[in-house]
């Protein structure tokens, strides 16, 4: 197993850039996961990795080696695509051992690998039946399994899950972070799903168009976003911004803000960074907005949405002003839609944006 390394890596279709020098540092035996909305460049950053794209500029090492001009199979990785890309005339040991095979690695060598990895995935009852007798969870861990077999130094994952349904989805995701613990593999990992990115990484790579918007862990980024981009894309449903204006700044661990049909609240962050009338955004996460009797709350508006789920309620609520506010409840409730309400949050669980997106930094309280 190997550290990989990107420096400044672009990629260029003619004047059309779609990487925009991204640099990451990968290490020995992590869980990353690329994640971003379609067409961000997260596959093709993936593929570049691989050697099935060519970079424009910047380098990718691999442990010490530089693998900018080796061939894909001189780089010691192993790709399991969206696609099981199993062959229909072979049986699932034959598939699996199809690379040690053209390896030339003895047959000896090839039934140890396979039945190695058979154990690993469950596989063993299957070993002999043709990919036609396979479900799409069981063809996607032959898949798996034909990768490592090859005992490669990073494995790349480029959206394994996305052709199963929503049940094979997070048993197939339960195996392959069981995988990772037991093998302890460089692991990169690209889907759309931001569960998944949150369930299984140790690190996420948030990409928007070309660019590395935030790199951290899951919880990192979804308590400390490092801008708009980040704060709706990670958690589900996604963070509400509220158009907001500073109406204090002189506090040195507080901003006292205020918005249309929204009362004023005092978030937490430096106030060096804000000026008296700049223009910000407020974030909260649904499940941090509390439904309140009306006139008892920062906000008041008639309930839009309601999606019962058993153990949680989703509310949308229209304020006055036209905006809509998600509010994620637990259990079931007697709201309906029409009902007048109020929101209220705590300004402990609030960020703030300034006009380019970027979130200003929270003030952090002092351990006594």
């Amino acid at each position: 197993m190997a550290d990989l390394t990107l420096r400044h890596v672009k990629k260029s279709y003619g004047k059309v850039d779609i990487i925009k020098g991204v640099s990451l540092d990968i290490k020995h035996g992590e869980f990353v996961v690329f994640v971003g909305p379609s067409g961000c460049g997260k596959s093709t950053l993936l593929r570049m990795v691989a050697g099935l794209e060519d970079i424009s500029s910047g380098t990718i090492a691999i442990g010490d080696r530089v693998v900018n001009d080796l061939q894909p199979k001189d780089r010691s990785i192993a790709m399991v695509f969206q696609s099981y890309a199993l062959f229909p005339h072979m049986t699932v040991r034959e598939n699996v051992a199809f690379g040690l095979m053209i390896a030339g690695d003895s047959k000896e060598v090839q039934d140890k690998k396979v039945a190695e990895a058979a154990r690993m995935l469950k596989l063993e009852p299957l070993l002999d039946r043709k990919p036609s007798q396979l479900s799409g969870g069981q063809r996607q861990r032959v898949a798996i399994g034909r990768a490592i077999v090859r005992t490669p130094e990073v494995f790349l994952f480029d959206e394994p899950l996305s052709n199963l349904d929503a049940a094979l989805r997070v048993g197939t995701r339960a195996e392959i972070a069981k995988l990772h613990r037991e093998i302890g593999a460089t692991m990169v990992y690209v889907t759309h799903d931001q569960v998944e990115a949150m369930t299984l990484a140790d690190r996420i790579v948030v990409l928007d168009a070309g660019h590395v918007r935030q790199f951290g862990a899951p919880m990192e980024l979804y308590h400390n976003p490092d801008n708009m981009f980040v704060a709706g894309f990670i958690g589900s449903p996604k963070m509400n911004f509220i158009p907001v204006e500073a109406k204090s700044s002189g506090k040195a661990t507080g901003v006292g803000v205020a918005g249309d049909n929204l009362r004023g609240v005092d978030v937490r962050v430096d106030a060096a960074k804000v000026t008296k009338g700049e223009k910000l955004s407020l974030g909260v996460r649904p499940e941090h907005v509390n439904i309140v009797k009306d006139g008892k709350g920062l906000a008041s508006g008639v309930v839009q949405l309601l999606e019962r789920l058993g153990n949680q309620t989703f509310l949308e609520v229209e304020l006055a002003n036209g905006q809509s506010i998600t509010s994620l409840m637990e259990g079931d409730h007697v709201l309906a839609i029409g009902d007048k309400v109020a929101i209220s949050f705590d300004a402990g669980n609030c960020h703030l944006f300034d006009s380019s997106g970027e979130a200003l930094p929270r003030h952090q309280k002092k351990n006594k």
